[in-house]
């Protein structure tokens, strides 16, 4: 098996599962963003972001060259490579392996190899944010023009199998490979620095506290947390953001007059278990669009952590299981997200910690592992 990986750029979520590829399998992976992506500027943390663990070690990788007037993955023509097509017949790959179709080069790529090769395809698009309307039906049409390419598609969870089945792909030609992150480094306890942080927030042993950690966008939805945690105004507990966006300074405007709401700006990811292991409740409250699975409801789960979420977060009917390791709430509803948020406070700090070792159980089967594995052995046939 030669299998030639095609790719915007390195990942923390991708780049694990590339390397356990390489294990058992001949791989190239081909970035088409270019080598620039390294170091790029994320608009949803208003910042430029460039990881702190290594993300290309351990497989065999190419930049591509881009020639897009505006590189990226934020829209179709950022993703522009004249020669990808030849530099990837060069290789003489057996089998082709695409993440996401909307790019142009990409999307070339995929007709291009149709019935010349297995063309197996990664994506995590869901139907929770679709709406019925001419544009869809439009939409529709094209979607199903497009997985017309694809021979096999790893879905990562039930929302995501529920978009490819509308768009044409066969039952047989679904594999489940799931979304996933580094368990083992997230879970790795961190007592020392766990401590010295919440010395830092003020907080006491029997403090809760209440984590939300990403972009400060709309999407995202953190003011209906905020206001949530305002008007339950319980006794000894913490609300912490950690990250960067647009509607940070907001955000600490209405919370000026609470001590105990806390804000961090963008923690990279060597220092994220600290984060996620400080808490006892991760929240996404997400209204969307776009809140395709939420991997950081992965890694609050590693941490074992109660997790609360809304319907617009495509993991959720996936990894919370209500009223066993957390809750999902109606997205954009203040009514429900401080209903389920007082249910699980009034659980404690004993029951949320029953609660986060069920989350831990929950996700030790979401691994790298496992979604190589998927990859490795496709030709098995699919699987539900």
């Amino acid at each position: 098996m030669r299998i030639a990986i095609i790719t915007t750029h390195p990942i923390q979520y991708y780049a694990p599962v590339f390397k356990l590829l390489a294990q058992q399998v001949e791989v190239k992976v081909f970035y088409t963003w270019g080598a620039a992506s390294i170091e790029k500027h994320d608009p949803g943390f208003n910042k430029t972001i460039k990881w702190d663990i290594n993300l290309l070690d351990a497989y065999d990788y190419q930049w591509l060259q881009n020639t897009s007037d505006d590189p990226g993955s934020h829209h179709f023509y950022g993703i522009v490579n004249p020669t990808i097509i030849t530099e990837i017949e060069a290789w003489k790959p057996n089998t082709l392996l695409v993440y996401g179709w909307a790019y142009k080069s990409h999307l070339i790529v995929m007709r291009h190899f149709k019935n010349k090769i297995p063309v197996l395809f990664r994506g995590d698009s869901t139907l929770l944010d679709e709406k019925p309307g001419l544009k869809n039906a439009i939409r529709s049409i094209y979607l199903k023009w497009v997985y017309d390419t694809v021979d096999y598609a790893f879905y990562t969870g039930i929302n995501n199998r529920a978009y490819f089945k509308k768009y044409g792909l066969r039952d047989d030609q679904l594999i489940f490979a799931p979304h996933a992150v580094d368990n083992d480094r997230f879970a790795d306890p961190k007592e020392k620095e766990v401590d010295k942080l919440k010395h830092l927030l003020g907080l006491n042993t029997d403090s809760i506290v209440i984590l939300f950690a990403g972009k400060l966008e709309v999407k995202k939805d953190p003011a209906l947390l905020l206001k949530a945690f305002i008007n339950i105004n319980a006794a000894n507990t913490h609300l912490l953001f950690v990250g960067n966006g647009v509607l940070k300074d907001e955000l600490k405007q209405q919370a000026i007059l609470n001590p105990n709401i806390h804000f961090m700006d963008f923690k990279n990811q060597t220092y994220m278990p600290i984060i996620y292991q400080t808490c006892d409740i991760f929240c996404l409250p997400s209204i969307g669009p776009g809140e395709t699975w939420g991997l950081a409801v992965n890694e609050a789960m590693s941490c074992s952590k109660a997790v609360l979420v809304s319907d617009k977060v495509g993991c959720a009917p996936d990894l919370v299981k209500s009223n066993q390791n957390g809750m999902v709430f109606t997205a954009g509803s203040i009514k429900d997200i401080g209903d389920k948020l007082t249910y699980l406070l009034n659980k404690g700090k004993t029951g949320l910690t029953h609660m986060g070792n069920i989350s831990k159980h929950v996700i030790e089967d979401w691994s790298f592992t496992r979604q190589a594995s998927a990859i490795v052995n496709y030709k098995n046939g699919s699987n539900q």
